[in-house]
């Protein structure tokens, strides 16, 4: 029996490793597809929340290992270049947003919200303004990230704060304001790329501190697992999207939001799947 309890473990981490992987860098809500997929695979509780961070951690190292060349050039640049000092300005100036609402708000939000039917919501929803922003025309003012001013940076950080809501999606909110605010698809994509870092490694540092106590020896080989799986899935995703984003818009996650938040709502109204019992 203890056997297969640890295999069910191993397999319930390598499903929630490739759903964290594969969707926390594209605008479709990876905590969204994070409580429906767990709550499916009966993945849940205070381990959960544990596994999660470990996962997080592992897709943003995807992310710094992707962008590592442009990192090690904004750090060693820090001292001579101005380019260099503006970039770090302007991350931290969007990240600030998303610090002080987290602080004062998550353990509210992670009561109240998360839970399937509001993932469901903020995805449709989220999705109709994703279409509407690809299908107004876009003024470029800004067509690469170093180019950036500060208000810009500003705005990102307030709309990244409404990701704050389960299955908004941060990439989501940070990408589609960044077109709003007049970047290009490619700086609005690598500026979210970019504040993913600090925020993510932030919101882990402090949730790893706060539930440090949820963190035991003998899940570590699970959450190595999904550690694993989310950074080779991460990897994985990032490049594609880099790539589509080149002649492609994100209609195509739009429409995708709202199916898959339409089903949801479908399953719980007609009684198919009993999301009120879900648990976060």
């Amino acid at each position: 029996m203890g056997e297969l309890m640890d295999f069910w473990s191993a397999f319930q981490a390598i499903i929630l490793g490739i759903v964290e992987g594969l969707t926390e860098f594209l605008p479709i809500s990876s905590t969204g597809h994070q409580i429906i997929v767990a709550d499916l695979i009966d993945f849940g509780g205070e381990r959960a929340m544990a596994f999660n961070i470990i996962i997080q951690l592992g897709a943003i190292l995807a992310v710094v290992w992707e962008f590592r060349s442009k990192i090690f050039e904004v750090v060693f640049g820090l001292s001579s270049q101005p380019r260099a000092r503006r970039f770090t300005a302007n991350l931290l100036i969007a990240f600030l947003p998303a610090v002080v609402l987290g602080v004062l708000f998550a353990d509210l939000i992670h009561e109240y919200l998360f839970n399937p039917i509001t993932v469901a919501v903020a995805l449709v929803v989220g999705g109709f303004i994703m279409l509407w922003a690809e299908r107004r025309d876009h003024r470029i003012e800004v067509d690469h990230v170093d180019d950036m001013r500060w208000s810009h940076a500003l705005k990102v950080g307030l709309v990244q704060c409404l990701a704050m809501i389960p299955g908004t999606s941060r990439s989501g909110s940070t990408i589609i304001g960044g077109l709003l605010f007049g970047l290009s698809r490619k700086a609005a994509t690598e500026f979210s790329f970019f504040l993913a870092m600090p925020t993510m490694v932030g919101a882990a540092v402090y949730s790893g501190y706060k539930y440090r106590d949820l963190f035991q020896p003998a899940d570590l080989p699970v959450f190595a697992i999904g550690f694993v799986v989310s950074f080779i899935f991460a990897m994985i995703a990032v490049r594609a999207l880099l790539k589509f984003i080149a002649n492609h818009s994100y209609a195509v996650f739009a429409w995708y939001r709202i199916a898959f938040g339409l089903l949801i709502l479908a399953t719980w109204q007609f009684g198919w799947v009993d999301w009120a019992t879900a648990h976060g």
